[in-house]
């Protein structure tokens, strides 16, 4: 087995990155839970008040969440393949992770314009406030996950096997991004003032 094999970045053994990496992405999903679970709170106090009214969810996002399934997907697939040394299957699948992360976040715009054209604003509403609060989050997070994919891709397209664990690394960014973005999605689309009285016991 040669150095090339064996060596990661900086001449140190690849597993010590990659076991490095993983742990701190841990802790930094960690991080974006307890502060995703702070907003969570926060809408479910605010939706409890007697002001709070529920928005009707533009069709666009379940188009926006079959994009981040199909992307968390293709990064799945595409780790795999990188293991088995497929090299052309394991970069045309990062390549549909990476376009299926640039569409949802067009849709989540497009879900935007729907509601700015059904004159639901930033302020005004409690639920349309934490709405554009919550996915303008959401989307942020998913950007600095495509950063983070374009220099996994850049550093896996001349042989995916040696990146694999980087790739393997995103998959499971993306699996967490889907993970909260599903939350979400329930949370804007179901919890209603009734149930969010109910949850904090102001019913």
């Amino acid at each position: 087995m040669n150095a090339a094999t064996v060596l990661g970045l900086g001449g140190q053994p690849r597993d010590a990155h990659a076991s490095a990496a993983g742990i701190g992405l841990w802790v930094f999903m960690g991080v974006v839970t307890a502060l995703f679970s702070l907003f969570i709170v926060a809408y479910l106090m605010r939706m409890s008040g007697g002001d709070a009214i529920t928005i009707a969810l533009p069709w666009q996002l379940w188009l926006s969440s079959a994009l981040l399934v199909a992307g968390s997907v293709a990064l799945q697939w595409a780790g795999g393949a990188s293991r088995s040394a497929d090299p052309v299957r394991a970069r045309r699948l990062l390549l549909a992770g990476g376009l299926c992360a640039v569409g949802f976040l067009g849709v989540q715009l497009w879900a935007w314009q729907a509601l700015l054209s059904a004159q639901v604003m930033p302020a005004g509403n409690p639920a349309g406030s934490f709405f554009y609060l919550l996915t303008a989050m959401h989307g942020l997070h998913l950007a600095g996950g495509l950063v983070g994919l374009a220099w996994t891709a850049r550093a896996a397209w001349p042989d995916p096997a040696r990146a694999a664990w980087r790739i393997a690394l995103c998959a499971r960014y993306w699996h967490f991004m889907l993970a909260v973005w599903l939350v979400l999605f329930a949370l804007l689309g179901w919890v209603t003032p009734e149930v969010a009285r109910f949850i904090c016991g102001t019913s």
